[in-house]
């Protein structure tokens, strides 16, 4: 196949354009991407499906705390593993032109670990730790971290987030969820960092 042309009818493209916020170059850039992951398995089916392991290999993910969650979230088979049209449904999802009330929804589900539609404190512990990484927090600082946000967010008092309450929080500090979610440019260790520091601040201010 040459290397210019490419793999979608001008009807796919203009399918995946109304589908997603991207354009028709986005969107044959996005798969770009997908195919440099295992050129030849996509080479030969432009929407075969890689296994998350390969998926992490992408930048952006690989050095996103919550590239594992993403993946399932966005994964059409549940398990980590994603066709092209996941890929560009994640891509599109966490670019510029996704609305932010689209990627908040994204965001409270890839915080959400245990799927029971809230955000409880075993979530919300994990979602720290992830944050954290090696420089984990002590058991008062997490407790204290933890009960500042449900001070602040937990409107009702039954001890876990809503998707509501969730919205409300990140209208306030954005980097609660950019810094788990942001995977449509490259991020390096240091600033990635530094913007986990940022909302652990936050909740201690709170």
């Amino acid at each position: 196949m040459g290397q210019g042309r490419s793999q979608f009818t001008e009807e796919e493209l203009q399918d995946y354009q109304d589908l997603t916020y991207f354009t028709k170059k986005e969107v044959l850039y996005a798969h770009h991407k997908f195919k440099a992951l295992a050129p030849e398995k996509v080479g030969h089916n432009k929407n075969a499906k890689l296994p998350m392991a390969k998926i992490l290999q992408y930048p952006e993910l690989h050095v996103n705390p919550f590239g594992d969650r993403i993946c399932h979230i966005f994964s059409s088979s549940h398990d980590g593993d994603c066709t092209f049209e996941d890929f560009l449904d994640m891509m599109s999802v966490f670019s510029e032109g996704a609305p932010k009330a689209v990627k908040a929804e994204h965001a409270f589900r890839i915080f959400d670990f245990d799927g029971d539609d809230m955000l409880g404190v075993t979530d919300l512990r994990q979602v720290v730790n992830r944050l954290t990484g090696q420089q984990r927090l002590s058991e008062q600082d997490m407790q204290h971290l933890i009960q500042n946000i449900l001070d602040e967010a937990d409107l009702d008092d039954d001890g876990a987030l809503s998707f509501a309450e969730f919205e409300h929080i990140i209208s306030k500090s954005s980097d609660f969820a950019n810094c788990g979610t942001h995977i449509s440019h490259h991020q390096n260790t240091s600033s990635r960092t530094h913007k986990n520091h940022t909302m652990l601040q936050h909740g201690h201010r709170s």
